[in-house]
């Protein structure tokens, strides 16, 4: 079942108490900070729904008949990565520009928990049971799904029972319908999601094999005793011809603190049980890295198009030295796409039976994304140019006592003329040097996980036996030598 735009709005309770700039907001559809990413994740329901759209975002399925979501479907072939892949674009075609925290990017850490049941069912069995029927409920329900993840920091050095022990989220006490939690968790869109998969706390557990503060469960967002605290907005800040990705794409992240909140048994996915804790932290991100990943290609697309039309418009697109940079761009661009088409064709059946995209590629694909999002910036701001921090406002350019000047002094020939040009370098400016911008750039850097841990994702999973091999027989070195190790 796909639901409606219409329906996904009605699902958010007003009841909630969430908080933005110091004020309780009375509606999250209608707050000028929330419904423009609340209306995009409506747009994306009713996509499903409209004949050009439908039959990529949706699939029927065979044996129910029912039309469920492309993003929520289990990956069984190369061929369900593929139509991934196509949801994805159409709905950031349908968002003009990106947004991430959309459900697809965080139903699939739910998939490395269906990899997981065998050590779940360690704990109890009672919990792979409840992963597999909420995964069956996100494909038919079409919950607006995404994930707890970030702590508040604490001291690092101590184990979460060695420090405040509300700092980190944790369990206080069960009851006879479930457990009740305590503590916070940073989450992008929960305000104004449905579901979110709340993942244990990057912990010092020691040598403990039980911890309260290892659990992990599916929150209603609707549940008594949230309370969520959001950063300040960017939409609604300045006018949207100024900062037209600010206005329409900012994803509203949230402190989520959780007073003394009941998760039914039924909700719990894994609890106590440390090594259940640490593999699911270690393998959370072999499909969810995907589409987050591959936004950064869209990032990629829209910072060469807003260079290369900025060139353009001036004339200087056949000077050897923009070229240049325009293709260290493109190879950034190409060098994500390449990984992540690599990652899906070699891709190998994962333990629950999924098509798990091939893990040193995806990973190595995740890192070059992120570590070199900042250069890439960089380099569209030089060839954007200094106008795009010094270009005022449209309302100056509609001011008819200076519209004037403004016309004379932007306007470069019957093609480009001073609106256009400031509507170029409007977009240029939110995409490359605005809070924005800012905010976007730092978001991919840590939104999974920091960049040391996206590194050793890649030591994790990459073939280090080959290398090893390779240079023992071609150095020659003695049967002493063992064969290729990983470390």
């Amino acid at each position: 079942m796909i639901r409606t735009g219409r329906q996904y709005k009605e699902s958010l309770s007003p009841d909630r108490e969430i908080w933005v700039n110091g004020e309780r907001v009375k509606d999250v559809t209608t707050h000028p900070m929330f419904a423009p990413i609340v209306d995009i994740r409506a747009r994306i329901y009713d996509l499903a729904h409209e004949a050009a759209t439908r039959d990529v975002m949706s699939y029927v399925d065979a044996e129910t008949g029912e039309r469920n979501s492309v993003a929520t479907k289990l990956p069984l072939t190369q061929q369900d990565w593929h139509d991934k892949r196509a949801a994805i674009d159409t709905v950031l075609d349908a968002a003009r520009g990106v947004v991430t925290r959309v459900g697809d990017e965080t139903i699939g850490e739910m998939w490395s928990l269906y990899d997981g049941q065998d050590v779940l069912d360690e704990v109890d069995p009672r919990f792979s049971a409840n992963i597999r029927r909420h995964l069956a409920r996100a494909v038919t329900e079409d919950p607006f799904h995404v994930s707890a993840n970030t702590d508040p920091k604490g001291d690092r050095s101590k184990r979460p029972q060695d420090q405040d022990p509300d700092m980190l989220l944790h369990v206080v006490r069960e009851t006879d319908t479930g457990i009740v939690v305590r503590g916070a968790k940073y989450e992008t869109a929960a305000a104004y999601a449905n579901q979110a998969f709340t993942k244990p706390t990057i912990a010092n557990w020691g040598d403990a094999e039980l911890s309260d503060y290892a659990v992990g469960f599916i929150l209603d967002m609707n549940a008594k005793g949230l309370k969520y605290i959001c950063r300040t907005g960017f939409a609604g800040r300045a006018g949207a011809e100024d900062y037209p990705l600010s206005n329409r794409v900012d994803e509203v992240d949230t402190l989520v603190i959780f007073d003394d909140v009941e998760i039914p048994w039924e909700d719990v996915l894994f609890y106590r049980h440390t090594r259940a804790a640490t593999f699911i932290r270690a393998t959370l991100h072999r499909y969810s890295a995907l589409p987050f990943t591959y936004r950064n290609l869209r990032l990629a697309d829209l910072m060469i198009g807003a260079a290369l039309w900025n060139v353009k418009q001036t004339g200087l697109e056949r000077q050897q030295a923009v070229q240049e940079k325009l293709a260290q761009l493109a190879c950034y661009r190409e060098g994500i796409n390449a990984h992540l088409t690599a990652a899906i064709a070699m891709g190998t059946t994962s333990p629950g039976g999924l098509l798990m995209p091939e893990q040193s590629l995806l990973y190595t694909g995740r890192v070059l994304a992120t570590t070199q999002l900042p250069q890439m910036m960089h380099l569209a701001r030089e060839l954007c140019g200094g106008q795009i921090c010094i270009t005022p406002d449209a309302a100056s350019f509609a001011n008819p006592e200076i519209a004037p000047w403004l016309e004379k002094y932007y306007s470069i020939n019957e093609n480009w003329v001073a609106d256009d040009r400031r509507k170029l370098l409007a977009f240029a400016r939110d995409l490359l040097n605005s809070d924005y911008a800012g905010h976007r750039l730092t978001f991919q850097l840590f939104a999974q996980s920091p960049p040391f841990a996206h590194l050793a994702a890649v030591y994790r999973n990459f073939d280090w036996n080959g290398p090893l091999d390779l240079v023992r027989d071609a150095a020659g070195l003695s049967d002493r030598v063992p064969a290729g190790e990983r470390r």
